[in-house]
């Protein structure tokens, strides 16, 4: 009796494996395995550097904050993020995807998830897939954390520096001048351009990635070719200076698609893309990496290295067109929806935020009209601790702000929320400004802020229409 069982189980567990075998997708089987290299720093030390990092990236870099262009390129970014490898997925971090208004071909990634593309690297692109064949290299490095690995071999190195030089390393060339100056350069170009180990690894996780988001990983290594041919000059392409080619590339990522299944849905070329093409060549000139930097060592004030412009954007000390009676709905994908004045124009705030503003309101330094609306990691056990944690941060981050009241109660969209004034003199119009940050908490955990910014003098005019704007907000997260 025992022995029979015994075949029984034999049976049925050579049937179960079978039925796994078939299961498991066609991409599992003789795929490159990777591994992810030694590290001794912890994943919240990723999140810390590229956070910093990405703050002094975005005060300093000229970042385009187009809308329309950030808001597309976020969405293929979420479409790779959503196809990392699960041992490689790492719930502290957070992705994030800006566009650099430079004309040089060039993309970089910070650790933790903050990742810009230069605008002449969306334009030299030939197709949607051979740009975000760059943006699955760039998050493969992030996923597998390189920056932090390399890192590890440099024990002689004290962590405050890495922090400190990260941003200017990752960039290379030129805007090495921009960010990162001074003696930590050095050591930052030493953790962040990348061995010839890491690219190939980036290489073949980011081919991996793009068959799992439904893009050709071919294109991966169609692009590399576009970089070599549309990079010219003596020094060649910039990527190239901080990506090194590990040896045969092309090859060994064709050799790897071939390996690899496209997810049943894959990604044609979307009419977008183009859309997004033709909108960005139809905008002033974008200055070229050597440009912002010397612009920068001019004015090593100005913030941005491009002055108060920013795609069309300029301050005006002058008139500001008043906010039109007629409003306009703008969905912040899954998360909210809202309706602003028709004539404010919507840009990046940054990291998982958007502006609005009216011309002559807004440029590389922030809004001086308008409101901001945006999510951020909470850091309490409660709304008040959270929100006491972010308004700390803004406070710490423009100066010139002062605590004007304790918190009120307030609704947003519909859920608790917390309100705090804050006041100060600002650099920009020399008057005195009113911002009010309301806060409250996302089903996930999340801190979803909404401020409001206008000149003191102006508050009567802005009022009516902030408390129209925040009563139509629905939040879906």
């Amino acid at each position: 009796m025992l022995r029979s069982s015994y075949r029984k189980m034999q049976r049925l567990t050579v049937w179960l494996m079978a039925v796994a075998v078939f299961a498991m997708p066609l991409s599992a089987f003789g795929q490159t395995q990777i591994k992810a290299p030694g590290n001794k720093y912890s994943l919240n030390d990723d999140v810390q550097a590229g956070r910093q990092a990405a703050q002094e990236v975005e005060r300093q870099m000229p970042m385009l904050r187009d809308g329309v262009v950030d808001r597309y390129v976020e969405e293929v970014g979420r479409r790779l993020v959503a196809a990392i490898p699960q041992q490689f997925q790492h719930s502290q971090f957070r992705y994030s995807f800006g566009v650099v208004n430079a004309r040089d071909i060039n993309a970089f990634a910070l650790p933790g998830g903050p990742m810009y593309v230069n605008r002449g690297m969306i334009e030299a692109a030939r197709t949607e897939g051979e740009m975000a064949g760059v943006m699955a290299h760039e998050i493969s490095h992030v996923a597998l954390r390189h920056g932090t690995a390399q890192a590890t071999k440099a024990q002689k190195f004290q962590w405050g520096a890495i922090a400190g030089a990260i941003a200017g390393a990752v960039i290379g060339g030129p805007a090495g001048s921009i960010i990162g100056q001074g003696s930590q350069m050095a050591i930052g170009t030493y953790f962040l351009k990348y061995s010839r180990e890491y690219e190939r690894q980036a290489d073949i996780l980011g081919a991996q990635i793009m068959a799992r988001a439904g893009y050709d990983p071919r294109d991966l290594a169609n692009m590399f070719r576009t970089i070599e041919q549309q990079g010219g000059g003596s020094r060649g392409p910039e990527w190239m200076s901080s990506h090194p080619n590990p040896g045969n590339r092309y090859e060994a990522i064709a050799r790897e698609a071939q390996l690899l299944r496209v997810s049943e849905r894959p990604r044609e070329d979307s009419r977008e893309f183009q859309r997004i093409q033709a909108r960005l060549r139809g905008m002033s000139r974008a200055p070229s990496m050597q440009e912002i930097a010397q612009k920068t060592q001019q004015n090593p004030n100005n913030g941005n290295g491009n002055g108060n412009e920013n795609t069309g954007g300029t301050y005006s000390n002058g008139n500001i067109e008043l906010p039109s009676t007629r409003y306009r709905t703008y969905t912040g994908g899954n998360l909210f929806r809202v309706s602003v004045p028709a004539n404010w124009r919507e840009m990046s705030g940054g990291q998982n935020s958007i502006m609005f503003a009216p011309e002559g309101a807004y440029g590389n330094q922030g809004i001086t009209h308008g409101l901001m609306i945006g999510i951020e990691q909470a850091q309490g056990r409660n709304l008040q601790e959270s929100s006491d944690a972010y308004i700390r941060g803004l406070l710490q981050n423009n100066a010139y702000l002062r605590q004007q009241s304790g918190y009120a109660r307030a609704s947003l969209g519909g859920r608790n929320a917390l309100g705090m004034q804050l006041a100060g003199r600002s650099d920009l119009t020399g008057r005195n400004e009113i911002v009010t940050v309301y806060t409250t908490l996302l089903r996930d955990g999340n801190l979803f802020y909404f401020i409001t910014i206008s000149p003191q003098n102006e508050r009567s005019t802005y009022n009516g229409v902030f408390n129209n704007v925040m009563r139509s907000l629905q939040l879906n997260g």
